[in-house]
């Protein structure tokens, strides 16, 4: 008898946390960022003012649960070419392997491994950043805007999120001293992300 009743309580607590885990696998959702209404940005020190730029292609995933922002994954892959800062020949510099070195290193990646919530709306994320063909793992802080219909018959997420990397420390060391003993571009840069993404529909089983 003591051996069924153990027997009973394991499979009963066997069965919580099955429904448990299924219970928080349906809260799940994945959006798929919406390249039309987002961006992928950057600053850096040019002499002394700051230049911007921005990536013009790009995808990524949002699997998040609305309850419990600590279970969300993130992934996003970007197209190193897609390097923009509307001037084609500095772009062309960028592109090349004092900078991305483009034709060797074709994508920039993203995954996070952990979200640590910091207050109401708030979160810092945290993940391995591979970009000149080094990962380095990055912390980024991120501003969570909200989740709302759209007019279209969809439904969306949307982040701000903003980090600062050493470019040195992914190998891109390409450096000019000016006369005044700085850097004709700067080693930090900023990155900011404005997100919005789309709500997608449950795979059919």
């Amino acid at each position: 008898m003591k051996i069924k009743s153990a027997l009973s309580a394991l499979a009963l607590v066997a069965a919580l946390a099955l429904a448990a885990s299924t219970s928080a696998l349906a809260d799940t959702e994945t959006f798929k960022i919406d390249p039309g209404h987002s961006t992928v940005g950057f600053k850096v020190s040019h002499i002394l003012a700051k230049v911007s730029g921005r990536f013009t292609k790009y995808s990524g995933t949002i699997a998040v649960d609305q309850k419990d922002l600590s279970t969300a994954k993130i992934a996003v892959e970007i197209d190193a070419a897609s390097v923009n800062t509307d001037n084609e020949g500095r772009d062309k510099d960028l592109r090349s392997a004092n900078f991305f070195e483009v034709e060797k290193f074709t994508k920039l990646t993203f995954e996070s491994t952990a979200v640590v919530p910091n207050g109401a709306n708030k979160a810092t994320l945290k993940g391995n950043l591979t970009l000149h063909g080094v990962t380095k793992p990055v912390d980024l802080d991120v501003d969570v805007l909200g989740f709302a219909s759209d007019p279209w018959g969809g439904y969306r997420a949307a982040f701000e999120a903003r980090t600062t990397i050493n470019r040195k420390d992914f190998g891109m060391t390409y450096s000019k001293i000016l006369d005044n003993g700085g850097l004709l571009v700067g080693e930090k840069i900023e990155i900011t992300l404005d997100i919005e993404a789309v709500r997608q529909k449950p795979e059919a089983h």
